[in-house]
């Protein structure tokens, strides 16, 4: 019985756990963008939050006036056993204008900016290959102005923030604006929903 239990303990012990990884993507209005990806399959969580600013424990207000540097960002936790980095990245070119600085549609500021901010630095190369393949497709007229960098901090936003979408369909930014992105992007992507 003793060898068995050892047997048992090193086969559980070479099972890797924590596989998921994370990235973050800033396209916009982060209830936008955290359905969309929140919506795929192999993604575990999609959470809004701030990232690449230099403010500590920033507020939504403080987002607001634009002058904390940090984007409205969603940090996208996914298993890349069933969804590839390069197929979240393709979700991402593809969901929002890369060639608008600093804004999409009616939101404008630093805030909205085009970002993707990874933790792992061979994470970068997929990203800047990612970038240079999708602005070459012509999906988007225009060179595109998405920031890419490694992330230093990232804040959850406030827990009102969180599935805005699913929790406000009546209210009318998410019926006007981000349920006409939810279709198109059902409608692109129906073989990657959950």
């Amino acid at each position: 019985m003793k060898e068995f239990s050892i047997i048992i303990g090193l086969i559980l012990s070479s099972i890797v756990v924590g596989q998921n990884k994370n990235i973050y993507f800033g396209g916009g209005c982060f209830w936008c963008v955290e359905v969309v990806f929140d919506d795929l399959k192999g993604v575990e969580e999609a959470e809004s939050g701030y990232a690449g600013g230099r403010t500590w424990n920033p507020t939504y207000k403080e987002i607001s006036y634009g002058d904390t540097g940090h984007a409205e960002v969603v940090k996208v936790t996914y298993d890349p056993s069933v969804i590839s980095l390069d197929q979240l990245l393709e979700v991402f070119w593809y969901m929002h204008d890369p060639t608008t600085l600093n804004r999409q549609g009616a939101d404008i500021g630093t805030q909205y900016r085009s970002i993707v901010l990874y933790e792992e630095d061979k994470e970068k190369e997929i990203i800047e290959k990612s970038k240079a393949k999708w602005e070459q497709s012509g999906i988007w007229d225009g060179n595109y102005t998405t920031e890419i960098t490694k992330l230093k901090k990232y804040y959850p936003a406030e827990e009102y923030h969180q599935n805005y979408y699913q929790n406000n369909t009546s209210q009318p930014y998410c019926s006007y604006t981000i349920a006409p992105k939810i279709e198109k992007f059902r409608k692109r992507f129906k073989n990657w929903l959950k």
